[in-house]
């Protein structure tokens, strides 16, 4: 076979296949993308609330999760903000940034996204192939076949970028774990990330709906482990909220390993106990027979009052029965309000998936396969994956763009 009949398929075009056509097509190579769903980036369509946060300004290793941690930080060598904001205005998409330095296309929309990615695919002359799953692969001497429901393709080269299976619903499936567990790879354990946490206490019901800025505690085996501050949203089936989404990565190991998960809220993080204790005490007045919940209700939402006041033990009923030790009670749950949790939304609700194929059989310069000569991979079916804030994506953009230099 000679140079020029080098042929790359990629299977799945989400962020990190697309990518990677596009920069193998810009070298002259004849690309064909296979993508099981009726159209391209549905992923990338439905994230950010339809914004897209496509990376961060601040990548950094630690924002990234591996069994290898090594792996994270070759990838990122050479890989951080700079050269996906230069890859994406190369396509005409221009970043805007948003809070936590996450960066959005400047027209907030994910669409433009995929269109921008799409268009420029196509211009390139890669060829693809939508509502295409594909049902084998094998190799024989240098040649990959590719079975798939519209046909047989061959090629010389072979990129599994078909993601993790976070998401059914936009795609999520475990084939290309199958696939690389066939060509003889091992798999990390997979568990939901960035998911929303359930919980069977009968309380959460009659607080869905309300939004506290809060910090999370958890504590695995009465044991703690980590914290995470922002948003807490109540929920009919248990908790979510920037905070939460931030916590649920080691939520989900722990659950996994039948660890007893419970949380501990602090609804007012802004004021000390110290500061709290005062400021509530000051709010006593007497005489006065105002019902102790109704003048909780000046301090807390309304829906939160019966289990503070449950778990509280609070004896008082009225304002003018409060004392500093009832106070105390008061100040301790506020800002120790104990949910314990369940389970997870699971990967239907989870953004991200942890675990995935193995890295350290993966060249993290060009993403080939150790095992299998010409076999590559990229973006999420790798066992990486990254905090909220437009890490993921990032990963995805810089291995697709690493796999399309190295053919």
């Amino acid at each position: 076979m000679g140079m020029n009949s080098e042929k790359l398929i990629i299977i799945g075009a989400g962020a990190s296949g697309l990518v990677a056509a596009i920069v193998a097509a810009r070298k002259g190579k004849q690309v064909l993308l296979l993508e099981q769903n009726a159209k391209v980036g549905k992923k990338i369509l439905a994230s950010g609330n339809g914004k897209c946060n496509i990376t961060n300004r601040h990548i950094a290793p630690h924002r990234f999760h591996s069994q290898n941690p090594d792996f994270v930080n070759e990838v990122l060598k050479g890989y951080g903000y700079e050269v996906v904001e230069k890859f994406f205005s190369s396509i005409g998409l221009p970043f805007k940034e948003g809070k936590e330095h996450q960066c959005f296309p400047l027209s907030e929309q994910s669409l433009t996204v995929v269109e921008m990615l799409s268009y420029e695919a196509i211009r390139l002359g890669v060829k693809i192939i939508c509502e295409c799953t594909v049902t084998s692969i094998d190799k024989k001497d240098s040649t990959f076949t590719v079975e798939t429901s519209q046909g047989t393709q061959t090629s010389t080269h072979l990129l599994i970028a078909s993601g993790s299976v976070a998401a059914p619903q936009l795609g999520g499936s475990n084939v290309g774990y199958a696939f690389a567990t066939k060509m003889g790879h091992s798999l990390i354990q997979r568990h939901p990330s960035l998911v929303q946490l359930c919980s069977q206490e009968p309380w959460v019901k009659g607080c869905a709906g309300v939004k506290v800025a809060g910090v999370a505690k958890l504590y695995a085996n009465g044991e703690y482990i980590t914290e995470k501050e922002g948003d807490l949203l109540f929920t009919n089936y248990g908790i979510s909220g920037l905070a939460i989404l931030d916590l649920s990565r080691e939520v989900s190991i722990r659950l996994a390993q039948f660890d007893y998960c419970e949380l501990s809220l602090d609804l007012m993080p802004t004021l000390s106990k110290e500061r709290l204790t005062s400021f509530l005490l000051a709010r006593v007045q007497k005489p006065s027979e105002k019902p102790l919940a109704l003048w909780l209700q000046g301090v807390l939402n309304k829906k939160l009052i019966p289990i503070i006041l449950e778990q509280s033990r609070c004896k008082v009923r009225t304002e003018d029965a409060l004392n500093r030790k009832e106070i105390n009670k008061l100040v301790h749950t506020i800002k120790n309000l104990k949910l314990s949790i369940s389970d997870t939304k699971g990967f239907k609700g989870a953004e991200v998936a942890t675990g995935g194929i193995d890295t350290t059989e993966v060249n993290p310069k060009t993403m080939e396969s150790k095992i299998v000569p010409k076999l590559y991979f990229s973006g999420e079916i790798l066992d990486v994956d990254g905090d909220r804030g437009g890490f993921n994506f990032h990963f995805a953009w810089v291995t697709g763009l690493r796999v399309g230099r190295s053919i």
